[in-house]
């Protein structure tokens, strides 16, 4: 599976759909990575063959049904894959627990929380940003593997960096979450943006939106 992806294109291409959560046809993803319809077939196939992605034929609704066979459209696996596709970031949120525990074992919880801030908030005053705060958030929350894209204003985290976690100890990781990405925008100076928990099955816990 990991090597599905060595090859650039065949990754790009695997982004693209995986960012569209909607079925993507031949022709929108030869589009979108500038390649022949033909290529982005043969690609997009490779990623069937080894479960990256899923096909069927169907028809768009915005278009009336014409003669002939529906086109062949592709998502991502709803699962991710093995190789931390879409990004996960475990080691992060085991030092957080770690350090947690060592330093309030009585309430581990609470003491996650605050290590989450400060930790985030390192991240993000380490980080070299350019551009207004809303471009340095979304810098540094892509490069995290959040997945961000603005939406009405807000922005909105389309993956869980812990979602397995997550599943299992909703609350706890999602306090956690929640007040690393707090941590992360103070630490960015990205002062007029907050994070909130917002859940949301088909993404993060997490929405950041302006003050």
């Amino acid at each position: 599976m990991i090597a599905a992806l060595v090859d650039p294109v065949r990754r790009a291409l695997y982004d693209h759909v995986r960012q569209q959560r909607r079925p993507v046809t031949r022709e929108d993803a030869a589009r979108a990575v500038d390649i022949s319809r033909g290529l982005a077939a043969f690609h997009l196939d490779k990623l069937v063959e080894v479960g990256m992605l899923h096909a069927r034929y169907e028809a768009s609704p915005e278009q009336p049904r014409g003669r002939g066979r529906s086109p062949k459209v592709y998502e991502a696996s709803p699962d991710g894959v093995t190789l931390t596709l879409p990004p996960r970031q475990y080691e992060l949120m085991a030092t957080v627990l770690a350090d947690a525990v060592a330093e309030d074992s009585g309430d581990a919880a609470a003491a996650a929380r605050r290590r989450a801030a400060a930790l985030g908030d390192a991240i993000g005053a380490s980080v070299a940003g350019t551009g207004d705060a809303a471009t340095r958030a979304l810098t540094c929350l892509a490069d995290l593997g959040y997945e961000p894209r603005t939406v009405d204003g807000a922005i909105v985290l389309g993956n869980c960096p812990f979602h397995p976690l997550a599943a299992r100890h909703t609350a706890l990781v999602c306090g956690i979450n929640v007040e690393f990405v707090a941590g992360l925008l103070a630490g960015l100076r990205c002062d007029r943006w907050e994070a909130e928990l917002r859940p949301d099955p088909n993404g993060c816990c997490v929405r950041v939106i302006r003050r």
